[in-house]
């Protein structure tokens, strides 16, 4: 069959089009393949240089690659930048290459988090990786507020210390030590928000509502308010002397002894046995005048617990002040009444003092330290004209405060 040259032309024609279009469109793709080779390149060269400690270099190659259109989005860019930023951090070459390399290292792991899937392999590495970062940052922040404490800038400190708790919110330093600043700076409005955050972690120690108390009451002059803290205090610490103290000292202020007394007489009802309600008792009963009571109250307490520090220390207390009482009348005394009198109140003065001698050595045995009873066992002594004594124990009271 014979095919003339037009419709061989023809046909030919027809069939390198479509071969010239593919050709055109397989180089474009491939130009789009090149510049993601580069990026990912990019990526890859990263890992490699943080594998050979040369962090400088990863450091540019990552920060290309993230901000980069083709891998910005790439779970696995933004994961190896948390890896190259969190071997910047505390590096004895590297660490100034960023300001807060532990801070954009968790950011970064953020991002790789967001970007991937739930359970894929970047989410997974960058959450575990994350919290090494973050107990680094944690414990940077408390190491600046620190800083910030020991230079007297307590604003300063506070909000390091407030940074911290982002990252390890859990933890009880960060909020003691900002409540701490935040009194130091005397924005007590802050320390109040600290100290209900310790308590918002279950961190109900006696020292925080006696913080709460202070405020409340020296400086916010809120009475209420700070009845209402000893009240939530002693739910949390039932037996805690200093609470129960000074929620009966309220009362006594407010003219409710009466009322106090009764309180604790009915606590005693359902815990005879807690030596702590005794002592308390004892103490608001003095308040109140009622001497013989409180004396009674503080020998029931020893009873349970002989050596117990608090109730041999106001045993004796009660003692003294009585032996003291006589002497003021001795001192007022006339020349002329003094030799008619003074044979009664001496001896009575001096078994006083002596009553109290074995209840306070046995509160210094207790309490072997405190310099307190030190020098109220000298003044014993030198009531019942033992200077000697009284000296060795001063001086033994000054060897303690060195």
């Amino acid at each position: 069959m014979k095919i003339n040259s037009f419709t061989l032309n023809k046909t030919n024609n027809k069939n390198l089009k479509p071969i010239m279009r593919k050709l055109v469109l397989t180089a474009v793709a491939a130009l789009g393949m090149q510049f993601a080779f580069a990026q990912n390149g990019a990526v890859t060269n990263a890992i490699l240089y943080q594998k050979n400690g040369t962090l400088d270099k990863a450091k540019t190659e990552i920060d290309k690659a993230v901000v980069h259109e083709k891998t910005a989005n790439s779970a696995k860019a933004w994961f190896t930048k948390g890896e190259v930023y969190s071997s910047l951090i505390g590096h004895p070459i590297y660490n100034n290459l960023a300001e807060n390399p532990a801070k954009e290292a968790a950011e970064a792991y953020d991002k790789a988090i967001a970007l991937d899937k739930p359970n894929g392999e970047f989410a997974k590495q960058a959450q575990e990786r994350k919290k090494t970062v973050t107990e680094a940052l944690y414990v940077n922040a408390l190491n600046e507020g620190v800083k910030f404490n020991q230079e007297q800038k307590y604003k300063e400190a506070l909000q390091a210390f407030t940074q911290a708790q982002q990252y390890n919110p859990q933890d009880t330093t960060a909020y003691q030590y900002a409540a701490i600043m935040a009194e130091q700076a005397e924005n007590y409005a802050a320390a109040k928000e600290n100290y209900r955050k310790l308590i918002g972690i279950n961190h109900t120690k006696p020292s925080v509502y006696n913080r709460l108390f202070y405020i409340s009451s020296q400086i916010d002059k809120n009475d209420a308010e700070a009845l209402k803290v000893l009240e939530e205090g002693l739910k949390a610490n039932p037996n805690n002397k200093d609470l129960m103290l000074a929620e009966l000292d309220m009362y006594v202020k407010a003219g409710k002894g009466q009322e106090a007394i009764a309180k604790l007489e009915k606590a005693i009802e359902v815990d005879p046995n807690n030596v702590s309600l005794y002592l308390v008792l004892g103490q608001v009963q003095e308040q109140s005048k009622k001497i013989d009571q409180a004396q009674q109250n503080y020998e029931k307490a020893l009873k349970l617990d002989p050596a117990n520090g608090n109730a041999n220390f106001n045993l004796g207390v009660l003692h003294f002040n009585k032996g003291y009482e006589v002497n003021k009348k001795l001192q007022a005394l006339s020349a002329a009444n003094y030799s008619k009198q003074a044979p009664k109140l001496e001896p009575e003065m001096k078994k006083h003092f002596n009553a109290s001698l074995p209840y306070f050595d046995a509160a210094l045995k207790a309490n072997p330290n405190d310099v307190t009873i030190m020098n109220t066992i000298a003044k014993v002594y030198l009531a019942l004209g033992r200077p000697k004594d009284a000296e060795a124990m001063n001086k033994k009271a000054d060897a303690v405060k060195k």
